[in-house]
């Protein structure tokens, strides 16, 4: 019978989620190392054991009332065994202890973590635009922890596949750039997607 244990502290837990995180980059933000060395050190980081062995992890914020997941990951060998799950639900355990209200994420629209989130109760409430590299788009999931006064207008999740190929096309041309935020990276999108249509 494998035993599973959920810690926030662990003398492997650095190099293991940083690992992790490079394994699994197409479909994880990139955390910093010297961040994640702090988010340890604030107990913001769920290590998942199998077996006395590290075998996924959940990196979550808190924020006033809220909490946000920035990562969660099980690793290949482990998937469909409900260890994710199980450390999805002790942040929402701990989330409540807290008094947060609710719970929010981003999600790629091309990850079959979708389906994982939405089997647990989160709804998708937006869809917004990823960065150009994959040109994806992105998922917020939320689920609410404490009755509102106003219920959660939830949509149907976008589903699709991530592509490079303006990216490749256009880092050769050196139109491409990866220092754009906000309302200067959605103009940037639509300006890279016009420059993609007006060659074809």
């Amino acid at each position: 019978m494998d035993e599973f244990l959920i810690v926030r502290s662990h003398p492997d837990m650095l190099v293991y989620v940083d690992q992790l995180q490079r394994t699994n980059a197409n479909s994880l933000a990139f955390v910093p190392i010297r961040r994640l060395e702090k988010e340890i050190a604030s107990g913001n980081i769920f290590l998942g054991l199998l077996n006395t062995m590290p075998c996924g992890y959940l990196y979550m914020g808190t924020q006033s009332n809220r909490v946000t997941i920035h990562q969660a990951c099980i690793q290949y060998d482990a998937r469909l065994c409900r260890y994710g799950a199980m450390l999805v639900v002790a942040v929402e355990d701990h989330a409540n202890q807290r008094g947060a209200k609710s719970i929010t994420l981003s999600c790629g629209f091309d990850l079959e973590a979708n389906d994982f989130w939405q089997s647990l109760g989160y709804n998708c409430i937006k869809v917004r635009q990823g960065g150009v590299r994959r040109m994806r788009k992105i998922n917020i999931w939320r689920k609410n922890l404490a009755p509102t006064l106003f219920e959660d207008e939830t949509i149907e999740p976008a589903r699709g596949k991530a592509s490079a190929t303006i990216w490749t096309k256009h880092k050769q041309t050196g139109i491409v750039s990866q220092f754009h935020r906000g309302k200067s990276l959605t103009d940037y999108r639509t300006h890279l997607i016009e420059q993609e249509e007006g060659e074809l």
